[in-house]
């Protein structure tokens, strides 16, 4: 999608041509992605047919390098976001409403993108006839269960959590810490200066590993395709299919739909916003290294900065449309199909209770594994159906991340919208402009005068 003249207007100033002083004309982001697949797959063929051991392994050193700068982030960012996010409710009215439709829509969407891998799931039967046996899967050394689930949200300690990457354990102290800060009133004002200006570095230096995604994609899409190949791909290509379209249904069939009579706003406008984040979290696969991606079009949307910067914070590490909803569906089924285990009415319901409940487990990075073996523990299914599934992990997961980002974007303008403090004209006027322009320095002065950091936040 091309940017609208106003946001193509600060490129627009740069020389071009071959004259002296000039600049060679930016290549748009999307351009930059979309070349970084077609040379990610060319590669991977290449090192796959020619059989090149060494080219593998540089595609492989070069996606988890990318991979790893992110996860870099994660701790450190998710903790100031969650302090920060909750901290700044308390300039906006109502901030407990907000965040109570917040939560209720990311259950609505959730049971919705549940029951639609569900009923794929049933009528396309992805386990049967891919000639894959019990014997084909490995334990998952990554386990989950609700016991882990509800006793590991208190940490042990305060360094634990930052050093093994326990998402959830990170979100919860920082909400007490941002609940604490709140009732000390004016005696935290230091705290949360500081807080701001750490989260405003670790933005800052994201963006610079945002802006490697290019290359990130050559290694990551080029490995998969070297590893994996297409004959392995085909075994999946029924539960493949299903992943794609399921997400495919709740991006594009059910978040217009409830954009446009919930809302009642433009689906169209919606994606021509938000493309820059979705585009992102399907080829970085984590919605914590999408996150300031998806808050600035969350913001440039028209839902107030104040709510945005609390709500899609919040959904980075909760709201798991593709992860924590669609996946598990399809894939208990899936498992359970190839270990001939008959699933009834109940366990059906209790993987939509797991979805809603227990989709922080996800964490908003990589993979979905954690969540998968709660569900499988929960339904009885062998852990080792995990093992099934984690040789296409990395193909099914950047559908995944994208539909969750989709959401994590999608729920704050409904809300904004009910309750009327979603900004129409900046909602209308929002661009798919490039998005390596938001980080840039020389745009922050324009970027903070756009029309949604002035929205009124009204009862």
């Amino acid at each position: 999608m091309s940017a609208n003249p106003a946001s193509a207007a600060p490129e627009a100033e740069q020389p071009t041509g071959s004259g002296p002083g000039s600049r060679i004309p930016r290549v748009p982001f999307w351009a930059q992605i979309v070349a970084g697949l077609v040379l990610g797959v060319l590669l991977g063929w290449l090192a796959r047919s020619q059989d090149l051991g060494w080219l593998v392994t540089t595609l492989d050193e070069i996606g988890s390098l990318f991979v790893q700068l992110l996860k870099l982030a994660v701790a450190p960012l998710v903790f100031f976001a969650i302090l920060v996010s909750i901290t700044n409710l308390r300039q906006v009215n109502n901030a407990a409403r907000l965040a109570t439709r917040t939560l209720l829509w990311f259950m609505i969407t959730s049971l919705i993108a549940v029951a639609i891998g569900l009923a794929i799931g049933l009528i396309t039967n992805p386990g049967s006839g891919t000639g894959l046996t019990p014997k084909d899967g490995a334990l998952s050394e990554t386990k989950g269960s609700w016991i882990d689930f509800l006793t590991g949200i208190v940490p042990d300690n305060v360094i634990t959590p930052f050093t093994e990457l326990n998402v959830l354990q990170i979100v919860f102290m920082a909400a007490v810490a941002g609940i604490a800060a709140l009732k000390l009133g004016d005696r935290a004002k230091p705290i949360l200066t500081l807080s701001q200006s750490i989260l405003e570095l670790l933005q800052k230096a994201l963006w610079w590993v945002i802006r490697l995604a290019p290359i990130g994609t050559v290694g990551l899409i080029g490995y998969a395709i070297a590893d994996y190949g297409w004959d392995l791909i085909g075994k999946y290509a029924t539960f493949t299919a299903d992943v794609y379209i399921g997400c495919a249904l709740v991006m594009f069939g059910v978040y217009p739909l409830l954009l446009a009579t919930v809302a009642k706003v433009s689906p169209l406008q919606f994606f021509k916003g938000a493309w820059p984040a979705i585009q992102l979290a399907f080829v970085s696969r984590s919605s914590v290294g999408t996150m300031p991606v998806t808050q600035k079009v969350t913001e440039r949307l028209g839902v107030p900065k104040e709510y945005a910067s609390f709500a899609v914070p919040f959904g980075a590490t909760t709201k798991m449309d593709g992860c924590a909803a669609i996946y598990p569906a399809l894939a208990a089924i899936f498992i359970a199909q190839i270990f001939d285990v008959q699933l009834g009415i109940g366990d059906y319901l209790l993987i939509a209770f797991v979805s809603v409940i227990g989709s922080a487990a996800t964490a908003g990075l990589t993979g979905a594994t954690v969540m998968l073996t709660l569900t499988l523990s929960t339904l009885g299914l062998p852990l080792e159906g995990v093992g099934l599934l984690m040789a296409i992990d990395p193909i099914l997961d950047m559908m995944r991340t994208a539909t969750n980002v989709a959401g994590q974007a999608l729920v704050p303008v409904i809300v904004a919208a009910r309750e009327k403090i979603l900004d129409h004209d900046a909602y209308n006027s929002a661009s798919a402009s490039p998005i390596d322009s938001f980080g840039d320095t020389d745009r922050d002065e324009v970027r903070d005068a756009e029309p949604q950091s002035a929205v009124p936040v009204t009862a």
